[in-house]
């Protein structure tokens, strides 16, 4: 390598435009086909109703496959970058010019995404992400992994730490990234029995249903598929009734059918969670902490601990009965929906609550987690939580005698499970609130605890509905940048006066943070 020149120079010196890696544009012509699939095989398989139909249908579809293959390559020729001192620029379009400048500042997670053609050609591709955004900043497809992983640091050090940066070339990419970047502390780091585990605690195993039910009624849209159930299942019923089988026979058969589907679905859940979990670890270095995951697909996501905003543990039953946990956080970053279940946003996609806990107390050591006291909710109304089942469950049964179902009226049986359920519900909801964080708490079967510094507060709100306003109670809200999952930061069945004196308290928080600014 030659020496670099003067920092007069290098300040002065307008750095040069690169390219994408040439196979890049491959890989977008591989994305592109995957979502005109369906509709190319259908017209292949169903457009075939002749010699002359089969004739406009492959013609047909040649001419989205040419269309395809010249775009992709003609956004590979019109894609350029630039690596300055401060950000980054990027140049696109082929009809309409694109040319965005990216501050590092501005950059708040950074996802490096390798599939497995991505790891056979030795590329990857990365997203800038940015608070706010719906989408990232910027989709580099593809680099060369050392390329991705250099550009991955210089994020991190936000260009403080490149020599001579206005003048980074690829050359220069690679002789900063030959190795990928050693993590200094490993945070979590789970096992493959442990992400056997997260399959088994876990539901995934339905979304392979849900998909395979899905799939199999786009591919065949004439009732192929139904037809073949119910031939199947008529002759498998028939075939039974020859036998004469006695009652418990016919009960025994149920319970075996039940449990080996709940056994493929565990299995299905298990290869899920290899997939997806695969080699997990959460590192932390100069205050930005990494999450690697993935079996075929491995993804590599970096965001500064700043940037968190919120904290969610979550634990359902089984998980209770495993003594584990679930940790996420909120970030101000925006994100697609193709990657929203697949970052960072998951510390500890399974963790004891003592190590989930401890991960809280170093990230956040200002703060005391867990609280020792919570701030209980009143009782008194606790059916209001069961209103909606009190209401449609008679009104289902009614339905159903009335239209001659006479069991119909089993449904009623789940009223009293309804009414349980909300007084224990209320009974564990409870909140915190001290000068550094405030933490609310809910859930009986499914378990869970939210919490946010109040720095990191962006919207106080004070609701009351008209339930609220007879039975003398209130509601405040909170809102934090990146909000995100179904649990809501509120502090919900609060009495009047009491939910008054916490809004102004955290009014008053907020006010204090709008002057440090």
């Amino acid at each position: 390598m030659s020496s670099p020149p003067p920092a007069e120079a290098a300040l002065n010196e307008a750095p040069p435009e690169q390219r994408l890696h040439r196979w890049s544009w491959l890989f977008v012509l591989l994305m592109q086909l995957r979502q005109f699939l369906l509709p190319l095989v259908a017209l292949l398989v169903f457009g075939n109703r002749g010699d002359r139909d089969q004739m406009w249908s492959y013609l047909a579809a040649l001419v989205v496959i040419v269309v395809l293959v010249g775009t992709s390559v003609l956004q590979y020729l019109t894609y350029r970058y630039r690596i300055g001192r401060d950000a980054i620029s990027v140049r696109s379009g082929v009809v309409s010019r694109n040319r965005r400048e990216i501050p590092f500042a501005r950059i708040h997670n950074v996802v490096v995404h390798q599939n497995p053609l991505h790891r056979l050609f030795g590329v990857a591709e990365l997203r800038l992400e940015s608070a706010g955004g719906a989408r990232p900043e910027a989709e580099m497809r593809v680099l060369k992994l050392s390329q991705a992983l250099a550009l991955e640091q210089l994020v991190r050090h936000r260009g403080q730490a490149v020599v001579a940066p206005p003048t980074t070339t690829d050359a220069d990419l690679d002789a900063e990234a030959v190795t990928p970047p050693v993590d200094d502390g490993v945070l979590l780091q789970l096992s493959t029995p442990e992400v056997v585990r997260i399959g088994l605690l876990s539901n995934r195993g339905w979304v392979v249903v849900l998909a395979a039910v899905g799939a199999s009624f786009q591919l065949f849209p004439d009732g192929t598929v139904t037809d073949a159930i119910e031939e199947g299942g008529r002759q498998a019923l028939g075939y039974a009734n020859g036998l004469h089988p006695a009652t418990w026979v016919w009960a025994v058969a149920a319970m075996v059918a039940a449990a080996a589907f709940w056994v493929l679905l565990r299995v299905f859940s298990v290869v899920l969670a290899l997939l997806r979990y695969h080699g997990f670890q959460l590192s932390e270095q100069e205050r930005r902490l990494t999450v690697v995951s993935g079996l075929l697909t491995r993804l590599r996501s970096s965001v500064a601990r700043r940037r968190i905003q919120a904290w969610t543990l979550r634990e359902s039953l089984l998980q209770r009965w495993a003594g584990r946990r679930h940790l996420r956080i909120d970030i101000a970053a925006g994100v697609s929906e193709e990657n929203q279940r697949r970052d960072l946003r998951e510390l500890a996609p399974l963790a004891t609550p003592e190590a989930a806990d401890a991960l809280v107390q170093h990230l956040l050591p200002q703060v005391q987690w867990p609280p020792a006291h919570w701030q209980p909710v009143q009782q008194r109304g606790w059916w209001r939580l069961s209103l909606g089942t009190a209401v449609w469950v008679p009104l289902v049964a009614a339905a159903g005698v009335w239209n001659e179902v006479p069991w119909a009226a089993v449904i009623l049986l789940w009223l009293p499970w309804s009414a349980f359920r909300a007084h224990r519900q209320m009974a564990r909801m409870g909140y915190h609130l001290d000068d550094q964080y405030v933490a609310v708490r809910g859930g009986w079967w499914q378990r869970w605890w939210r919490f946010a510094e109040l720095d990191k507060l962006q919207v106080l709100r004070l609701s009351r509905s008209p339930l609220d306003r007879l039975l003398g109670t209130a509601s405040v809200w909170l809102d934090t940048a990146g909000a995100s999952g179904s649990v809501a930061l509120c502090l919900r069945y609060l009495p009047h006066a009491e939910a008054r004196a916490v809004h102004a308290r955290l009014s008053a928080a907020l006010a204090q943070r709008r002057l440090r600014w």
